[in-house]
């Protein structure tokens, strides 16, 4: 079977726009739910594993954003080191989570951070550690609606660039490295990368089509369970370490008020 047989691969036409716009399902929420029309933060955070938000739920940290009208998730907001950043937590897979970029951009998101789960294939460290993911092989679905095929969705190089040194001072290594994004985490074979995870290719591909700022994390966590006593995260599940490489990239990159 040729790719060319695929709708997935088949020409999108990308220079044309999109007949459904995230404004408008937003509008169509807020007059339904009778939500007030309320910018989210400047600064979001996708939580894919949901770790991060129930644990600033649990010590009372975040709360809910008002104004926030999505359909299908809920958007907490917190303050990390006086800069109010607002969370989505278990929007997990390439397709969700850029259904739910799209609207936080939408809604006044103008950096968007993602930290998700992933599994080692090429040791760079002793997991838990973090990876910053500077490219991302795109063996998903969402990217190919973005981006015309190829193999890699590239971070934005202006970000990398910024976050050079950024991480050195936290207990937790993060590694500059790429990353594989698949659909199908059951499906996962052998390659020469550092970690498989289920987001970057997507955001990747989205934020170059739509010109966003986004920087994607993944937490190394596991060796997909090859040898048990897999998947620790650490104290609180990650979400100290993750916050502090959040933090760390909202002093380098936090957009101008």
């Amino acid at each position: 079977m040729s790719d060319e047989t695929s709708p997935l691969l088949r020409s999108k036409a990308y220079d044309r726009p999109s007949v459904f716009q995230p404004e408008n399902l937003l509008r169509e929420g807020r007059r339904q739910r009778g939500r007030p029309d309320i910018a989210a933060p400047a600064v979001c955070l996708l939580d894919p594993d949901g770790d991060i938000v129930r644990y600033l739920v649990a010590t009372g940290r975040a709360a809910l954003h008002p104004g926030w009208a999505c359909y299908h998730t809920t958007l907490h907001s917190f303050d990390l080191d006086g800069t109010a950043v607002g969370v989505v937590g278990c929007a997990v897979g390439g397709s969700f989570a850029v259904l739910v970029a799209e609207q936080l951009a939408a809604s006044g998101c103008r950096l968007l951070i993602s930290v998700t789960s992933a599994g080692q294939i090429e040791p760079l460290a002793e997991p838990p550690y973090f990876v910053l993911i500077d490219r991302a092989r795109r063996d998903e679905g969402t990217s190919h609606h973005y981006l015309p095929p190829s193999e890699w969705s590239h971070a934005p190089a202006h970000l990398i660039t910024r976050l050079e040194g950024a991480f050195d001072r936290l207990v937790e290594p993060v590694v500059t490295a790429s990353t594989w994004t698949t659909d199908a985490p059951f499906r996962e074979t052998a390659d020469a990368i550092a970690a498989v995870e289920m987001e970057a290719g997507s955001l990747y591909a989205y934020a170059t089509a739509r010109r966003r700022d986004v920087v994607c994390f993944a937490h190394v966590t596991n060796v997909m369970a090859a040898a048990g006593d897999d998947f620790e995260k650490g104290d609180a599940d990650g979400a100290h370490d993750a916050l502090a490489v959040v933090a760390a990239v909202i002093r380098r990159i936090a957009p101008a008020a």
